[in-house]
Order: structure tokens, then sequence, then C-alpha cells
């Protein structure tokens, strides 16, 4: 089978090595020049914990034609060309672009604005950062945090402007929201909320925010991170069904026969999710779908959990807030928080802020909808009454982005893998969201130690 796959993004080049592991001709159109490259982390790479190796994605086999910078300019759908050229299947992995809010003066072409999305955008900023003492980042969703998380790290003082009432609203209730703010001032990071930016004035000597009530904040440069958009252009001139993204169905074939897409680009049931998790998902449908049995699996949606962590700060956040039952616990001195919804006896949804000693036990409860302890407040307080079904069990989830459970950490190192990096060219753990890198790093040390007699 000869695979066109239009993207070489975290979910282009998942699917491309899939394929091609599997003996497909695969030719990937790589619009960006340089090798795949895990984009969660590039706030790490712009605060400076990481270098270009550290989040560059596993090499595709040399068997994949891979034509970096070279955009797909024409897709017939109907007779599966791109760009003139035949193949027996496409797959659109097109991504997403960033969103710039209609504010007066707020211009993608001005100086010293920025968008954080991709490794070109996170030179420029490295650029900017290296002759500045102060950032402002406008939005305070996920991106967002992790753009100011990154700019702190490299020392830089960090204002983040957000419109709606307080941090992460789509994720986190008020409690959770300030406990995130709070432990965000402590790395360096002011956050203004409730606060709507009726222009930007922008020029070489700095950015100005000017707000809605008068206030102005003041940076030497601006990172805009109000969401993405998908990109939907491809698709669209070439007749497909698009929503908000391009529209596919629980096998993510699109309108057209032999038409595929994955990742930010794609919207299944409404939702573009714009995630790793669910994008990784779909790329292994895909990859099934074309190797083997044609109706399973399926994609029938994701529920992926929000992690962040910084020094100082950790985040989960998963399900909803809203439910009959609700537990919660707070502890201000120490910025850390929790809140757990319950429904029929299971859990529903969690916020965990700061250092909550039973996120994992709380994560697989969610995962698996294991009833709860009758003590709720066992989980809050580390003092969970059942040990965890599956702590010592091969089958525990180690990392979710990859679905690589503790069994398949402990195949690897049996067939010699002993270090994280190891590891993650092995079994892919650490290479998506990169929260479970602790984890694996502990597997490796334990492993390490020499049996007990």
């Amino acid at each position: 089978m000869r695979l066109a796959v239009i993207g070489n993004g975290m979910a282009g080049s998942r699917l491309a090595r899939r394929t091609a592991e599997a003996g497909m001709a695969v030719t990937v159109f790589a619009a960006e020049a340089s090798a795949a490259y895990n984009r969660v982390l590039l706030s790490e790479y712009v605060g400076g914990t990481g270098t270009r190796e550290s989040i560059t994605l596993p090499s595709l086999p040399g068997s994949v034609d891979l034509r970096t910078s070279t955009e797909a300019a024409v897709l017939d759908a109907e007779s599966l060309t791109v760009d003139g050229e035949e193949f027996d299947a496409v797959v659109l992995a097109t991504g997403a672009r960033p969103v710039l809010p209609p504010i007066p003066g707020l211009d993608r072409e001005a100086e010293r604005v920025f968008t954080l999305r991709d490794i070109e955008d996170a030179e420029a900023i490295k650029t900017a950062a290296s002759r500045s003492g102060r950032a402002v980042v406008l939005g305070g969703g996920l991106l967002g945090l992790e753009a100011a998380r990154g700019l702190a790290a490299s020392g830089l003082a960090v204002t983040v402007v957000h419109a709606a009432p307080h941090l992460l609203e789509r994720q986190v209730d008020p409690d959770g929201g300030e406990m995130v703010r709070r432990a965000y001032a402590e790395l360096g990071v002011e956050s203004v909320c409730d606060a709507m930016t009726a222009r930007v004035e922008a020029s070489s000597d700095g950015v100005a925010l000017h707000l809605a009530d008068g206030r102005a904040v003041e940076g030497d440069f601006l990172v805009v991170s109000c969401g993405v958009a998908p990109n939907t252009g491809l698709a669209a001139d070439a007749g497909l069904e698009v929503g908000r993204g391009v529209v596919i169905d629980d096998h993510c074939r699109t309108s057209a026969e032999g038409v595929f897409a994955i990742g930010d680009c794609a919207e299944h049931e409404g939702i573009a999710y714009g995630l790793v998790e669910p994008a990784w998902e779909q790329a292994d449908v895909v990859a099934a779908y074309l190797m083997s049995d044609p109706d399973e699996p399926r994609f029938t949606g994701s529920d992926p959990i929000l992690r962040l962590k910084a020094k100082g700060i950790e985040l989960a956040a998963m399900g909803t807030v809203r439910a009959d039952e609700a537990v919660s616990f707070a502890d201000p001195a120490n910025n850390t928080y929790a809140r757990l919804a319950v429904a029929d006896g299971r859990l529903a949804g969690a916020v965990l802020v700061g250092d909550n000693p039973s996120v994992g036990e709380i994560v697989e409860l969610y995962d698996t909808g294991a009833p709860l302890p009758a003590n709720r407040r066992s989980l809050l307080l580390g003092r969970f009454e059942t040990p965890r079904a599956a702590e010592s069990s091969d089958e525990s989830l180690v990392c979710r982005c990859n679905n690589v459970t503790l069994g398949d950490l402990k195949s690897a190192h049996g067939e010699g893998c002993r270090t994280v990096e190891d590891l993650a060219a092995a079994t892919a753990a650490t290479t998506g969201c990169g929260t479970c890198r602790a984890d694996v790093a502990a597997f490796c040390r334990t492993a390490a130690e020499p049996a007990k007699a």
C-alpha cells in the first residue's frame, strides 16, 4: 500500500512510523524543515531545561520517503492524489495554527509579538528572552501557563493576562485556579485575571497591553496564547466535510473514501481536541484500520487527564468537578488543593494542585471506574485504605499518552534498556506530555537495585 501522510507533527510521525514498520510504502509531506519534535515540550526548550535533542521524536524508519520543507498544495480526494502523485490512502495530519483574538494593535507581524506553536517560534522567543527582562503572556490556559513557566525558567519576570475570572477555567474550579495562581507567583509569574485587553501597542521599545479597566501591562515582548484553530484549508479545497476541524468518524475516515484525518486538524463528534493523547489514539486507530481489521479499534472519543508539572507546582485535572457529592481539601500555606467529584460511588472528576500524595491512586480510580473507598478523606490525605489494584501488576499504566505499562518497561529492561532514554526509544514512554518521566526514572533506579535475599 502506498500511503501519504500530510504533516510530520506528533500525530503524523507516529502514524508514519507504525505503518512503515508494518511494510507500507509511506511518503510524508512535512512543511517544517526540522525532524519531528515534541510540541508539548517547547516551553521547556524556551526555558532552557530542554534541548533540541531532548524534544526530538524518534527517527522514522529509513524506508519512509520524508519530504521536509514540502507543504502539500493540492489534494484530489477522488483520485487520491497529492500534488499530482497517486496513493492508495491519504492521511491528513495538518495540525493547527495559533489564534489571535481581534484586539486592535494585535498583529502576528508586529514587532515583539510572538506565538509559541513550532520550533521556529521557540527560537524567536529564546532570542527575544536573551535580550529582555520582562515578558507578557496573553492567555492563562494550559498553553499560556506552559509558555509562562518556560519564560520564568529563563530568568524573566512574567505577567500572564487572562480574560477569565481565574486561570485554567476550563479545567479547574475557582479554588483550584487560585492555588495555581499562588504557585505560579512563587515561580515569578504574576497573574492578572478577569482582564479584558482593549488594545495592544507594540514597538521596537516594547509592548503594552491596555486593559478595558484602564490599567496597562507592559513588557519587553508579548507571547499570545489564546488557543488554536485546526488547519483545514487543504481539506476544504478538496471538498471534504469541514466543521471546526476535518470531520471524521470512529475510524478517523473523512467524507471521502480513502482519506483520513488525525490530530489537531480533526473533529470527532463535534470536538477538536488539540491534545496529544487523543491525537495518538487516532493515529493508532488509522494504523490498525490500514494494516489489519478495519472494524477495530475505533476512536469513540477521549477523556484525557490534564497534567502540568513545573518546579514548585503539580496539577492534575480530569473529568468534571461538578457532581452530587464533592469532597475537597485546601492547604493555602503550601499551595495544595484537591477536589473530588463523586457520582454513584465512583470518581466523576478531580482537581489536584500541589503535593497530593494519592494522585496516582486517584488517576487510577478515574481510569478504571472502580468504586471509591467509603472514607473519601483517605484519598485526600494519602491514607488510601485499599492498596492500588495495579500497584504491583504489570498492567499498571505508567505512560498514558503511549499506553505504556509497567510490564512494557520490565520487558524493555530485560532486553537491555537501562536508562530513561533507552526505555523511551523502546517503548515511547516519556515522549508524550512528559509527565511520566519521573516515574520512568524511578523504575530505572528500582530495577538497578540488587534483589533482596
